[in-house]
């Protein structure tokens, strides 16, 4: 099994260099893994890492950077493994509110991951003495901006932790090629009234490049 692990081959998507530096520095050159800065948004980040997966054989994708955590689950400066990763706004907005594309029978807005894997990673990076949450990753094309939205993600969403612009777009690539796939988070901000004084990308980026270590580690 060791043998097999040393191996496989594993993308890792970002969206932006920033993220892709981080998870570089803490991979440190281990060459079983191709990292792609596959842009801002999931339709970018679809695209972008299903030319890459038509192209090249992986065993594995990720998709890592820096995210908005929800306050009491997910606190700046700590890391979020997805449980799920879940297109929170793909759907229809109805007089009782959002009906996801699960309820509207027109597909699905969830992607499982390796949750045999997920879990793994997430004990290791708890184990380095590292903040850590495990819970769904939500995917917006717009993110939440107010603390009204914010309160309505968190009360329709109750089992989410994080929520970022990429993963599912990732994910949907992936799971097309029947491949595994992880989402990994660093929390740079609450999720909320955007207060820009108030975000610390540094020491998110820091985090992400952290546990970025422990990928090495674990796979």
């Amino acid at each position: 099994m060791e043998a097999d692990q040393q191996k496989r081959r594993v993308l890792v998507v970002t969206s932006v260099e920033a993220e892709r530096d981080a998870v570089l520095r803490g991979l440190r050159d281990d060459n079983r893994f191709t990292l792609l800065v596959g842009g801002v948004g999931p339709a970018s980040a679809a695209a972008s890492t299903a030319s890459m997966l038509a192209t090249n054989e992986y065993e594995l994708v990720i998709c890592a950077g820096i995210c908005g955590g929800f306050s009491g689950r997910a606190e700046v400066g700590s890391l979020v493994v997805a449980s799920e990763i879940v297109c929170a706004d793909l759907g229809a907005e109805t007089a009782d509110g959002f009906c996801d594309v699960d309820e509207l029978g027109f597909g699905s807005a969830r992607v499982a991951v390796d949750k045999e894997l997920a879990t793994q990673v997430t004990e290791v990076i708890a184990s380095k003495s590292l903040p850590v949450t495990m819970g769904q990753v939500l995917t917006l094309s717009t993110v939440t901006g107010t603390a009204e939205t914010a309160a309505e993600l968190a009360k329709r969403m109750p089992d989410a932790a994080g929520e970022a612009m990429e993963g599912y777009g990732v994910a949907i690539a992936a799971q097309q090629r029947s491949l595994p796939i992880l989402e990994i988070r660093a929390v740079s901000n609450a999720i909320g009234p955007r207060d820009k004084s108030a975000w610390r990308i540094k020491d998110a980026l820091i985090a992400l490049e952290k546990a970025s270590t422990v990928l090495r580690e674990v796979l």
